[in-house]
């Protein structure tokens, strides 16, 4: 594109578009035209390896031409149809019927969303009519944990553990609470094992509600590996501990699937791969691998029969949106499953993620800037340090994490900065080829990094 095109449309981006998550008064627009595999191009013709996958969610790359072609074809047959007052459609009931044969759990039924956001705020509303079904009309407090990113919209914000979700938008409501997150190389005790660590959360955790009351508590929400929280993976013995503890006080699990679902990790779902078995799942990004919007949640037998005890009370189970199960999007993820299932992802995951994690652990963790690095499968986390040997981190004002970020796109990398951690979390079709790339412009940014530092 020419440049005095791509000034025009930066200046034009400038003037008239509000962005999510975006510094307001410095904002710089990075334009990108399009995409070819999990390369990504700008509006100057420079190529990034996209290595968070978008919003760690581009599962399939930035060409899939079959998710297009479905999308196509499915225009053409039926381009909407709402879900409201038992309207439904094909790929609706389709897709539906593959989330409950591939869940991690038994699941008993599907509702449809439009983002995670969306999805985590539909859970939450379930959880209260659930608990008002039963009678248990204050067993309504809902717990999630510290640094947690849960969404953006009210109730999602309020279960979102980072403060800058919540300063200046009067939140989190009430009724909403956090514990402890479990990371282990930040917030252990001196001497501490996992799994005393582990112990120590799920006895914080049962304190926490033991003080809120049991009657009051509906609900705990955890993604198996924490993303936007520093890729944070669960130490061991912690899950199960945490989840003997919600059964203790029949308290609801709830497992946010946005960034672990389908592959993620190297299994179909995180929770296989941590061990947890939710009453309740959530799920987006990669249902689709980002090309259309829909998420989804699934209700277990129990969840369910309540819910639709409460619509005979009510006469109608009242929540939905006009895109609640949209059918270019359901047609769109049910062909991103067959594709998953058609090539073996799982397996491609677990083959290049073990060639990721080596190089990580060979190459990037003996930096004398990396304290940590961290994750399973295709995500991974890289936390910066000014002290390895004392873990003391850098002041914020530094702004490690974003220099860092900045020369890797230098060098066609693509990365997510949390603070001083950086979020590694590439397309599902990364190739051995494209590892190498990674990890070489992940090395020369770490040492430009680090040549920016005051003598």
């Amino acid at each position: 594109m020419p440049q005095s095109a791509s000034s025009a449309i930066s200046a034009q981006d400038r003037a008239s578009v509000l962005h999510p998550f975006t510094s307001l008064g410095t904002h710089n627009p990075m334009v990108f035209t399009h995409g070819e595999g999990l390369w990504v191009f700008d509006e100057h013709g420079n190529r990034y390896l996209e290595g968070v996958a978008g919003l760690w969610s581009a599962s399939l790359g930035f060409s899939e031409s079959r998710l297009a072609d479905a999308a196509y074809r499915q225009f053409q047959e039926l381009p909407f149809m709402h879900m409201f007052a038992s309207a439904s459609h094909p790929p609706g009931v389709a897709l539906a019927e593959e989330l409950l044969r591939i869940a991690p759990v038994p699941m008993a039924k599907v509702f449809f969303a439009n983002s995670g956001s969306e999805a985590v705020d539909s859970a939450v509303k379930m959880i209260w009519f659930f608990n008002n079904a039963l009678g248990r009309v204050k067993k309504k407090k809902i717990i999630a944990r510290r640094d947690a990113y849960h969404g953006s919209l009210i109730a999602s914000s309020s279960l979102t553990g980072l403060p800058k979700n919540h300063k200046l938008f009067d939140l989190p409501l009430p009724g909403f609470l956090h514990t402890a997150k479990p990371h282990y190389y930040r917030c252990a005790h001196e001497g501490e094992s996992e799994e005393s660590f582990g112990a120590r959360l799920a006895s914080e955790l049962d304190e926490l509600i033991t003080l809120e009351g049991p009657e009051t508590v509906a609900a705990f929400f955890a993604e198996p590996i924490m993303g936007v929280g520093g890729v944070i993976v669960p130490p061991k013995g912690y899950i199960k501990a945490i989840q003997h503890v919600l059964k203790k006080h029949d308290v609801l699990l709830v497992a946010d699937e946005v960034i672990c679902g389908f592959g993620r990790t190297g299994n179909m779902w995180g929770s296989q791969t941590v061990g947890m078995e939710p009453d309740i799942l959530v799920t987006a990004k990669a249902l689709s691998a980002s090309y259309l919007p829909i998420s989804a949640v699934m209700v277990n037998q129990r969840v369910y029969d309540a819910l639709e005890s409460g619509s005979d009370q009510v006469g109608v189970f009242a929540h939905g949106m006009t895109y609640t199960g949209h059918p270019v999007s359901a047609a769109v993820a049910l062909e991103c499953l067959k594709i998953y299932e058609e090539r073996n992802i799982l397996e491609h995951v677990r083959t290049v993620g073990a060639q990721l994690h080596e190089g990580l652990r060979d190459r990037v963790a003996p930096h004398p800037l990396v304290g940590e690095v961290r994750g399973r499968g295709l995500v991974a986390g890289v936390e910066l340090v000014a002290d390895k040997r004392t873990r003391e981190q850098f002041p914020s004002s530094l702004g490690m994490g974003t220099k860092l970020r900045a020369e890797a796109i230098n060098r066609g990398l693509i990365l997510r900065a949390m603070g001083d951690t950086l979020g590694i979390s590439p397309p599902l079709i990364l190739t051995e080829d494209d590892v190498e790339f990674l990890l070489t412009a992940l090395c020369e940014a770490l040492d430009a990094t680090q040549d920016q530092l005051p003598a």
